[in-house]
């Protein structure tokens, strides 16, 4: 297939008007869904503390079920997913003081994998006057975001007769125009699927791919909008109106592995990144099938999606479930490593006023200089002693994140204003 010669990828706010029309009324400093704004860890016009205080402010917790989904804020409200005994359940809190304004609960069906938790994974996305989750057995829901009285249900994994996999639905839905595109894994062609966001009703499906825990993103080629998935074995762009494939290339490798990081663009290109020998690809949207760069030595991340400042990256080369991690800076043009922090372990970064927080997997924040001339640690806080898996959110100088411990656990908002 040939591909027009020219793209750009600048300009996003017009690239997330064409996917986000309810963008005058989110501001940059919400985080309305994966990864923030722009579905890249950027903390968009936030400003945090230079140096993280010691203990940290916790302005207020709040008690949590089971799941590894992050929070989505919007509006000054936390939405928070979570399963409680034998109901998955969506609940809205005010920001400033944790207060719950409304809850929805969905059955809960998901009976747990190779990971006995049973919670949903799938940080939830505010689309206009909506809030859509996805749950752990491959239940969409759509609920009023003014109230969380219910709009409607898809059993999609049912439809569609998708495997559930190792953990269960974990690919948190992108929003574009009035659609809500869903990596589902189907059978017969639905391997990704589009539905209405007023109804449900299914608007296209394609591709034959199995799903992965990487989430989708948008970006713009030749001035349309073209939907990124990260499948369980292909690197996928589609147009999101028709689902008419845009390209395609390998990525992934059969086994017991999985694809979990977002692809991320890093200027005019896209960057996608697993771990298992596959490896870190930097690629042209316009001539997707050749790499500018990729190599398994570089930045090579399991579950963790880096963060692109200034042409470079910063993110988790090496593997939860062995225990390896160091965290690298990469020139993104090149795939030079321009210096590695070894053993840093496992973390979520969210690049916010030109240094990088990362909320590690055992329950510390760590604040370091954004910088390509090596590693520097600005400072380092322990808040909890359980696991910290979860994606941390960011808006209006508030941290929330949530750890697990057993079926329980604690949603935090960490003042860090400064």
């Amino acid at each position: 297939m040939t591909y027009p010669p020219k793209i750009t990828l600048s300009g996003i706010l017009v690239v997330w008007l064409i996917g986000l029309p309810w963008m005058a009324r989110v501001s940059w400093a919400d985080w309305p869904q994966i990864l923030g704004v722009d579905r890249n860890g950027v903390a968009k016009n936030e400003t945090i503390v230079e140096k993280l205080p010691e203990p940290l402010t916790i302005a207020w917790s709040y008690p949590v079920g089971q799941g590894y989904a992050g929070v989505a804020i919007a509006d000054e409200t936390v939405y928070l997913f979570h399963r409680l005994d034998d109901v998955e359940r969506l609940e809205a809190l005010r920001l400033d003081k944790g207060k719950r304004l409304w809850k929805a609960d969905f059955p809960a069906n998901y009976a747990g994998g190779i990971n006995p938790d049973g919670g949903p994974r799938c940080v939830p996305l505010v689309d206009r006057d909506r809030v859509i989750v996805f749950g752990a057995a491959g239940v969409l829901h759509a609920v009023e975001r003014k109230d969380g009285q219910p709009l409607w249900s898809r059993d999609l994994y049912d439809d569609y007769r998708a495997n559930e996999g190792y953990f269960g639905a974990g690919s948190s839905p992108l929003a574009v125009g009035d659609r809500i595109l869903v990596n589902v894994g189907g059978r017969a062609g639905a391997g990704i699927v589009a539905v209405s966001a007023e109804t449900g009703k299914t608007l296209w499906t394609a591709t034959n791919d199995t799903a992965s825990y990487s989430s989708p993103t948008l970006i713009e080629l030749q001035g349309k909008p073209v939907a990124v998935f990260v499948t369980r074995l292909n690197t996928v762009g589609l147009r999101p109106e028709t689902g008419d494939l845009v390209f395609q290339f390998p990525f992934g490798r059969r086994g017991p592995t999985v694809n979990a990081a977002t692809p991320i663009r890093v200027d005019d290109n896209v960057f996608v990144t697993s771990s298992y020998q596959v490896g870190g690809r930097l690629f042209s949207p316009a001539a997707a099938e050749q790499s500018i760069w990729e190599n398994d030595t570089t930045l090579s991340s399991q579950y963790n999606t880096p963060v692109a400042i200034d042409g470079k990256l910063f993110g988790i080369h090496g593997r939860e479930d062995i225990g390896e991690a160091d965290l690298r800076c990469v020139d993104a043009r090149s795939g030079r490593t321009l210096w590695s922090e070894d053993d840093f372990g496992v973390a979520n970064p969210i690049a916010v006023n030109g240094q990088i927080l990362f909320v590690t997997n055992e329950g510390e924040l760590v604040l370091v200089a954004a910088s390509a001339d090596g590693y520097r640690e600005i400072s380092r806080v322990p808040f909890s002693a359980n696991s910290t898996r979860a994606l941390p959110a960011l808006s209006n100088g508030r941290l929330l994140v949530r750890d697990n411990q057993g079926d329980t656990g604690q949603l935090y908002c960490i003042d860090l204003r400064p």
